[in-house]
This record gives C-alpha cells, sequence and structure tokens, in this order.
C-alpha cells in the first residue's frame, strides 16, 4: 500500500510493547519502523530516522513520554498511550493525536490511528466537501454556514441548530445531519448533542461551554471528544 503511515513504539512493559507491535502489524496503513523501550532510546532513533506517528507510553523510568514530547522541537504525530487517565488534559495541550488507556482494545486503538490516517490525508488533498448545507425551516430552505453553527442539539425527528443569534428547527436526525457535516469540525459529544470544535470556550467536567450554553459529554466519549477539541 502507497502512503503508509511510519511509526514507532516506545514503552517500558514488554507485553504493551508486544500488543501494540501486533496491532500495527494487522494495520495495512502503518509501517512500523522501531520498537523501544525508553525515550533514551528512541531518542537516539529519531535523531537520524524522521517517522509520521510515535505510539509514546506516559509513565516510563527516568524520563516520562510527556517530557521527551516537549523537549522535541517539531515532534511528529502522537498517540499516547497509558494506564493512568490524570494526564489526558496535559497530553492534548500538547497537540497529541489521540490519548489511549491501557488496556488498549484494537477497536480503540484503530479509531485512534484512522483520526491520523484522516489526518495526513487531509495534509495531500484539498477538502472535497462544501462549506455550508440547506435545511429545511417552516417551509423554506435556509442555508446555513458551518463556520456559524455552535452545536446541535437533537430532539428524537428534529433537531435545533445553534448559530451566533438565532436556533432553527428543522425535520431531520441528529444522526443524519452528522454525515453532512465535516468531520474535522464536528463530533458527537453525546447522543443527542453535535459540536464545533472551534466554538468551544472551555471544558469542565463533563461539560464543554460555548458561550451561555452547557453540553454535556458522554463518558464514553470523553476522550475522543478531548483529543478533537485539544488537537
Amino acid at each position: 500500500m502507497k502512503n503508509k503511515i511510519s511509526c514507532v513504539i516506545t514503552d517500558d512493559e514488554p507485553l504493551a510493547r508486544k500488543g501494540l507491535r501486533g496491532y500495527v502489524d494487522k494495520t495495512d496503513f502503518l509501517e512500523l519502523r522501531g520498537v523501544f523501550e525508553d525515550a533514551f532510546q528512541l531518542s537516539e532513533f529519531m535523531r537520524a530516522n524522521p517517522v509520521d506517528l510515535l505510539f509514546l507510553d506516559i509513565q516510563m523510568p527516568d524520563f516520562t513520554g510527556i517530557e521527551f514530547l516537549k523537549t522535541l522541537k517539531n515532534p511528529p504525530k502522537v498517540i499516547f498511550t497509558t494506564a493512568f487517565e490524570q494526564y489526558a488534559i496535559e497530553g492534548f495541550e500538547l497537540e497529541i493525536m489521540d490519548y489511549l488507556l491501557k488496556p488498549i482494545s484494537y477497536e480503540r486503538f484503530l479509531k485512534g490511528v484512522s483520526k491520523a490516517q484522516a489526518y495526513f490525508n487531509s495534509k495531500k488533498q484539498p477538502d472535497s466537501y462544501l462549506d455550508y448545507l440547506f435545511v429545511k425551516v417552516d417551509g423554506k430552505l435556509e442555508k446555513i454556514a458551518f463556520s456559524d453553527v455552535l452545536f446541535i442539539e437533537g430532539m428524537e425527528n428534529y433537531v435545533a441548530i445553534h448559530l451566533p443569534n438565532k436556533k432553527l428547527v428543522t425535520h431531520m436526525t441528529i444522526k443524519a445531519l452528522l454525515e453532512k457535516l465535516p468531520k474535522d469540525k464536528f463530533a458527537r459529544t453525546h447522543k443527542s448533542y453535535l459540536v464545533a470544535f472551534d466554538k468551544v470556550e472551555s471544558i469542565e467536567g463533563n461539560n464543554l461551554f460555548i458561550g451561555k450554553h452547557k453540553i454535556p459529554v458522554s463518558k464514553y466519549l470523553k476522550n475522543e471528544v478531548l483529543s478533537k477539541i485539544m488537537r
């Protein structure tokens, strides 16, 4: 396969290295360039071998993954792999691609690397989607620019599209609307909510805040949502 994503694995746990290596080997768009036990080995390798993506453990002896990442002037994309959830916010502040909590299932691994694949593909080709859509409101079609959307609230077979100065209600499911939106700008935070990443002003607990609005985040989607908002 052309245009594979080159990657390396760094983890001080042998079983974690073995598991990640197995996942990489069965993912056809990844190309493994190295497997290391600590950040010192990784640093030495990277001096002469640039790669696209790092699978980087946080808790390693002597030199943590976060400390290592902060030393890099032009870091590659990073997916943190860790057993410790408390580092999530700090990790995303470093603009990592994703944050995988151990034990990591292949399904969750694939979701993370698929984000990396989408990122690298977007760098190679211009966006092909339109920057607006039309929805039917009160018997007429309303044009809505994606850049104006704050968030979207689902109400059974209707959705309320919240804009800076008004709210539009249209007959559509939230699932159907999500398929029409650019996936690099919007995501589902909860079964009844979609948000525009760049409109989020603050995060507290399991809620996002956009102006005076408080949008809930499902605990099952929290890490994925944070990774997109804080990329």
